[in-house]
């Protein structure tokens, strides 16, 4: 379907509200199964692209209901009336019906409630709208997180609006009902989420997950996954599925399935890997490695509220006649220049003679220079002063400077995230993250983390770990990269000791762009030599950071 398909509207509205039109083959695929009987009970509780009713009333017929009440068993809800106009006009088209509802999701009470206008369900299918917290706030917010609630569920203030609409609508399901919707993958993977993922452990007697190899929504940058549940009392394992593309969905056998059993607290990334591969991943981590957070806490660097005016080059400097006690060194913003394992002095130097912004104002509170007030000016006359965090900071020009890391953390990364010693001890911004060591740390850490970080257990921890964005960049907050695995302190200093030596030839090599045979480098001296892993165990796991990282890439 093209932008305008359906109701005409343009892409940006309806991005706004998170509707992105569902393939038919998903749909159909989710209406087959979810709709077992030709009396059943059909609610998609966001209804607008009418894919999902027209394959619920296909079911329906195909089981044998009678098309003079198809109004009494699919229904639909949405609050945009467009849409369910024109919904009503292709169900019609196919002479098929259902009864639809101008509304609020969260305003409609479940049967549970007093009022209720819908009967028990014995299907919920749908693909709810995905709008993040951003958008998804003020009242709409309160209703979602207050219906959530009413299921038992205490959903976050960063929950997407699809997290209520999942629970909200269960409400709706009689106990052996089915559930069949279509749910972004960062189900699976964000913290706001851990409400969702009890919940489908508890709520749920059978739980099957089917995702995809590729993006299923051109228009948007999210993967997908299917979440097929039913019955009731809480399950174990979940069965897991893994499709190329919808063309797959029609010959899918569940019976050929994986019986996972999903972490009862935490994100469930891992669930992509093979049993064999997961299997060992966890006792390989949990025998032999440690998270990050126990050699030092990641942290966020300076938040300016504006970089292209806080962060200055030498010539921006020179221009403005500001004093070297008027400005900080900083590691300049981004990542693109941390190539090796190393930052130093004669690094920073070098992108200062460059043009790179190696500077942040930092001028002191009272007694300005003629060039700190010409500078100053120059930021009023832009309205620098205006954006948010200059706004709520008192003087507006000067950005808090965090004290300089012992290690800089490469958070949003393409192929793997890095930790880089800040040999040249300067300040950061918040394109990146920092870690100060703990006094406990052992003083090898500093050198030896960076490097020993490109082992294959720890790029798959990213890769487990990690938040996955549209292009396929892998995003790690400093509550992700805290819990990321690292070689435990033992490992890490008898590692070490063999790879010292060698640091300058591997540092050369990451420069060069070379990092698969650092890579395998590494595995061999802390993997084998160090923590006495088979070839054949690291093998698995370099496959399954390769595999997991490949396909993050291809979205």
């Amino acid at each position: 379907m093209t932008s305008r398909d359906l109701v005409g509207e343009p892409l940006q509205p309806r991005k706004a509200r998170g509707a992105f039109f569902t393939p038919p083959a998903i749909a159909a695929f989710l209406a087959d199964w979810a709709v077992r009987l030709p009396g059943a009970a059909v609610l998609d509780p966001t209804c607008g692209e009418a894919v999902f009713l027209l394959a619920a009333g296909r079911r329906l017929r195909e089981l044998g209901a009678q098309d003079g009440h198809l109004d009494q068993q699919v229904f639909g809800i949405d609050l945009h009336q467009p849409s369910l106009d024109a919904s009503m006009a292709l169900l019609e088209s196919e002479d098929l019906d259902a009864h639809l509802m101008a509304a609020d999701i969260f305003g409609v009470p479940t049967p549970a409630q007093f009022g209720c206008p819908l009967p028990d369900m014995d299907a919920v299918i749908g693909n709810p709208p995905f709008v993040r917290y951003q958008q998804h706030r003020g009242e709409s917010r309160r209703l979602s997180r207050s219906a959530a609630l009413r299921q038992g569920v205490r959903l976050s203030g960063l929950s997407s609006s699809w997290a209520g609409v999942l629970i909200h609508a269960c409400g709706f399901l009689k106990p052996e009902g089915r559930l069949a919707m279509v749910l972004p993958a960062e189900l699976l993977t964000v913290q706001y989420a851990e409400p969702v993922r009890r919940w489908l452990r508890t709520r749920f007697s059978g739980v099957t997950l089917v995702m995809f190899e590729h993006l299923q929504f051109e228009e948007a940058l999210e993967k997908v996954v299917l979440v097929l549940a039913h019955g009731s009392g809480g399950c174990e394992s979940f069965n897991l599925q893994y499709v190329d593309s919808t063309d797959e969905l029609a010959a899918l056998s569940f019976g050929d399935g994986v019986s996972v059993m999903p972490a009862s607290e935490g994100k469930w990334t891992d669930l992509a890997l093979p049993l064999d591969q997961r299997r060992l991943y966890r006792s390989v981590v949990a025998e032999h490695f440690v998270p990050l957070g126990e050699y030092g806490a990641p942290t966020l660097g300076s938040v300016t509220g504006a970089n292209d005016f806080f962060a200055l080059s030498e010539e921006t400097r020179l221009r403005f006649d500001l004093t070297e006690n008027e400005v900080t060194p900083i590691c300049p913003p981004g990542s693109r220049h941390l190539k090796g394992t190393s930052f130093g002095t004669g690094h920073w130097r070098r992108l200062l003679e460059s043009g790179e912004r190696v500077w942040l104002l930092q001028p002191p509170a009272k007694n300005l220079s003629h060039g700190a007030e010409r500078y100053i000016s120059n930021g009023l006359r832009l309205g620098v002063d205006q954006a948010y965090k200059c706004q709520i900071r008192d003087p507006w020009w000067r950005p808090p400077a965090v004290p300089a890391p012992d290690l800089f953390f490469t958070y949003m990364s393409h192929r793997y995230p890095r930790l880089v010693t800040n040999s040249a001890k300067v300040t950061f911004l918040n394109s990146m993250h920092g870690v100060r060591l703990r006094a406990a740390a052992p003083k090898v850490a500093r050198q030896a983390l960076p490097l020993l970080a490109f082992n294959s257990a720890t790029m798959l921890g990213a890769e487990i770990h990690g938040r996955s964005y549209g292009g396929g960049i892998l995003k790690m907050e400093p509550r992700e990269a805290t819990v990321l695995p690292m070689p435990n302190p033992e490992a890490l200093q008898n590692a070490w000791v063999r790879l010292r030596d060698q640091r300058d030839h591997l540092d050369r090599q990451l420069q060069d762009g070379v990092w698969t045979n650092v890579v395998k480098h590494v595995d061999q001296v802390l993997l084998q030599e160090t923590l006495g892993l088979d070839g054949n165990a690291v093998a698995v796991l370099r496959e399954a950071a390769a595999s997991m990282r490949a396909r993050r890439i291809s979205q």
